[in-house]
């Protein structure tokens, strides 16, 4: 069984950084893809961005192009989001999740997830 677990959330100033980490395990096939998403209260779930195992694909939503970057340690089996200049608008639970399919291309199901971990961007 597939699980993920995230840490790093906490709270930042305007213009600060965070690492969030997604721990994953149990996978059984070659190719899969993880990806972040974040729910802010009173808002739709959105995804934020994606990344294949073999790193061929990948995708950041317009709204943190150019301040988030998403990568993996496959050694460590885990998957990281590096959030800089952040933004109060980028409060909110942010989980990973994960399907087994080789890209970040079109809406993929995500049929696993972890519980998620709060930011919080405020001064």
């Amino acid at each position: 069984q597939v699980q993920l677990v995230e840490s790093g959330g906490g709270l930042v100033q305007p213009g600060g950084s965070l690492r969030l980490s997604c721990a994953a395990s149990g996978f059984t096939g070659l190719y899969y893809i993880i990806g972040w998403f974040r729910q802010a209260p009173g808002k739709e779930r959105e995804r934020v961005s994606c990344i294949s195992s073999d790193m061929f694909s990948s995708y950041y939503a317009d709204s943190i192009k150019g301040r988030f970057t998403i990568s993996r340690d496959n050694a460590k089996n885990t998957v990281y989001l590096q959030m800089d200049s952040l933004k109060p608008e980028d409060t909110a639970v942010y989980y990973c999740a994960a399907d087994y399919r080789r890209s970040c291309r079109g809406t993929p199901s995500y049929d696993y997830w972890g519980q998620g971990t709060q930011v919080t961007v405020s001064s």
